[in-house]
């Protein structure tokens, strides 16, 4: 688990903007939002025909790696937070663009609530989660590694789209 806290920390100092780096919480707060913006840009730059894209069939479509991407936020936030996911299900049940989009934003949105309301004595605070025991700060950290690691997909589909993905664009 530390080489994925430092890894995630590291690609945050690359990526983010106004950080703030001086505590735990704050660290994973500018983490979580530098890949929450590379994720949500790139999602809306999608053209909606290209929702249905899947580079083979052994992948998720686009609009499914969207949808993973909302689960697996409500699902990692809600643990950390110690409350019943709010929207499950999302990948196997929306198709469209704006439906997606929706569910995505609505899951950043509910992921940055438990962001901002964690302090670092509560990032230390253990908890149980897929029967295991873990810190607070551990569980929001793979959430963050999660959703980059499958912007590294988006940027891919992008790219055989002749796309710009929104980390590349300044």
């Amino acid at each position: 688990m530390k080489h994925i806290i430092i890894a995630s920390i590291a690609a945050g100092c690359l990526m983010a903007q106004g950080p703030d780096y001086k505590t735990l919480s704050g660290t994973a707060r500018t983490i979580q939002n530098a890949v929450k913006n590379n994720v949500i840009k790139s999602a809306d730059k999608m053209p909606a025909e290209f929702y249905s894209f899947q580079p083979t069939d052994a992948v998720r479509t686009f609009g499914q790696l969207v949808g993973h991407i909302a689960d697996a936020n409500n699902n990692f936030c809600s643990g950390a937070a110690g409350e019943a996911n709010p929207a499950p299900g999302i990948e196997k049940s929306k198709t469209t663009k704006a439906d997606l989009t929706a569910a995505l934003k609505a899951a950043f949105d509910y992921c940055d609530k438990v962001y901002s309301g964690l302090t670092d004595a509560q990032a230390v605070e253990i908890i149980k989660f897929r029967n295991q025991e873990r810190n607070k700060l551990s569980l929001l950290t793979f959430n963050s590694f999660h959703s980059n690691l499958h912007y590294g997909n988006i940027v891919t589909y992008m790219r055989l789209k002749n796309l710009v993905p929104a980390s590349s664009e300044r």
